[in-house]
């Protein structure tokens, strides 16, 4: 008995759909959930800002599918190990703080030698993280060949803290690693303000 041919095509198909489909079964499932929002709250200390970056950074800013820690060898992007000590003197005028802001908020302003441009704006979706998050992934760069300096009060050139008073713009003069000063009005830097001159006192009629 001859089978027609459209039936043999019809019979493949189905051996071959049930074939999959057993394979398939035999592979792990593993549900990916979205990273876990961290919550930052207004008290956190210099040392919680630390353990709350290396969660970031792991969880929902994705930093480590790029970037390694103590690796060597062909590298996608930067290995992070001792990055603190590079970062106060990797671009001149700019201190760690600067440079680790800089970095993450415009990736592509300046590139490691020997890599490619390619990291995203992580400020920006679909990343999109917070400036105080980003401060606590910056306390946790420094703790990476270095001393966390930053608290949730911290500001730079692309984000000022509640009440701080915003800092200077960079002084492409300076000696790398040297900190940049904050512009401060002549009240707090205890001078006494200036009274506005005098303009002349209008005469009387008839006076000349």
């Amino acid at each position: 008995m001859t089978i027609p041919l459209p039936a043999r095509i019809g019979l493949l198909v189905v051996l071959t759909t049930g074939f999959y489909t057993y394979v398939g079964q035999l592979v792990p499932q593993k549900e990916v959930q979205p990273p876990q929002e961290t919550a930052i709250r207004a008290d956190l200390t210099t040392a919680d800002m630390v353990t709350v970056g290396r969660q970031i950074m792991e969880g929902k800013g994705l930093c480590f599918t790029c970037h390694t820690i103590g690796k060597s060898g062909v590298l996608r992007f930067p290995d992070l190990d001792g990055v603190a000590s590079r970062a106060a003197t990797r671009e001149p005028g700019l201190s760690d703080v600067e440079y680790f802001a800089k970095s993450i908020y415009a990736p592509d302003s300046f590139i490691v030698p020997g890599f490619n441009p390619g990291m995203p704006v992580i400020n920006k979706p679909p990343i999109g993280l917070t400036d105080q998050e980003i401060l606590c992934v910056i306390a946790y760069l420094q703790t990476l060949g270095g001393t966390a300096t930053v608290t949730l009060q911290t500001s730079h050139r692309y984000y000022t803290a509640p009440g701080a008073i915003p800092p200077a713009p960079p002084d492409e003069k300076a000696e790398p690693g040297e900190k940049l000063p904050l512009t401060l009005p002549p009240a707090q830097k205890g001078e006494t303000p200036k009274a506005p001159a005098a303009g002349p006192t209008p005469g009387k009629k008839g006076e000349v």
